[in-house]
């Protein structure tokens, strides 16, 4: 049957002349989709497209800060992966990273809470309050913690977002755009944020096959702290032009602005993960 031919969709009944259903877009069914080959080539057609967006859409993200958000909301979107899918997809292949290093950047562990924070001498009272609460003692509490804090750190991290997006507003309070522009300039540096922490756990393992510490060198962690801080201020100085049309020294202040408090996001993300866990596991 070709694509011209009459034919019935099979989805909702509907009779059609064209090669695409227009109320449903079904295809009609051609003995090839039944055989192997036929198969084959939709497996084959759909893994080369879905590639082929996600490689264009990393290289524009990475190539060009603040394209994507400008084609998005331009309705230019065939081309590319979609703002929050894109941010799903850095999450997942962030925490595939940090399994792969046996690193924890998010879930960190209750030691670590516990004694090399910041917010460590506050960590040791909560959670001598939370084990007598529970009625347990601190290492069984600690296999529990610790499994709960992973689990939390990959599927809560759109928290980070939220109140990025929401500082970012506030910061470019003057600028006409709808709410959505915000939304998806955030999705964006996140995702951008996401697959530079990625880079910077493969430097730290390759590191350690070097005989270094990796992170747990005060050296190496503050070194990679500095060139993501960095390399995020160059994103957002660079994405702030396209997408919100800042220039000068006023670009410049923001992006530094901007990139310290996703830093700062960062940072209470992983206060924030200990507090939910120790309040939930």
């Amino acid at each position: 049957m070709s694509a011209t031919e009459p034919w019935i969709c099979p989805t909702c009944a509907n009779h059609v002349t064209t090669p695409f259903c227009p109320m449903c877009g079904e295809s009609p069914l051609r003995p090839p989709d039944l055989t192997l080959r036929g198969i084959g080539a939709k497996v084959l057609h759909a893994a080369t497209t879905i590639d082929g967006r996600l490689l264009r859409t990393i290289w524009i993200l990475l190539r060009h800060p603040g394209e994507l958000t400008v084609a998005h909301l331009n309705g230019k979107r065939m081309p590319f992966v979609p703002p929050f899918q894109l941010f799903l997809i850095a999450n997942a292949f962030f925490f595939a990273m940090q399994s792969l290093t046996d690193t924890q950047v998010f879930g960190s562990t209750l030691q670590s809470h516990l004694y090399l924070q910041d917010w460590s001498p506050l960590a040791r009272s909560l959670v001598a309050e939370r084990v007598a609460k529970l009625r347990t003692d601190l290492p069984q509490y600690t296999s529990i913690f610790d499994r709960a804090a992973v689990l939390n750190a990959k599927s809560l991290i759109i928290l980070m977002v939220i109140p990025f997006t929401l500082l970012l507003r506030m910061i470019l309070f003057r600028t006409r755009k709808p709410f959505v522009t915000f939304v998806y300039f955030s999705l964006h540096l996140y995702a951008f944020l996401l697959l530079l922490f990625s880079l910077a756990l493969a430097v730290a393992a390759i590191e350690i096959r070097l005989g270094g510490l990796g992170l747990g060198s005060p050296v190496v962690d503050n070194l990679l702290s500095i060139i993501n801080l960095s390399l995020c201020g160059g994103y957002v100085f660079v994405a702030l032009n396209p997408v919100f049309g800042s220039h000068g020294m006023t670009r410049l202040v923001k992006a530094a602005a901007l990139a310290l408090t996703a830093g700062f996001i960062v940072l209470g993300y992983r206060f924030a993960i200990f507090l939910i866990t120790l309040y939930t596991a």
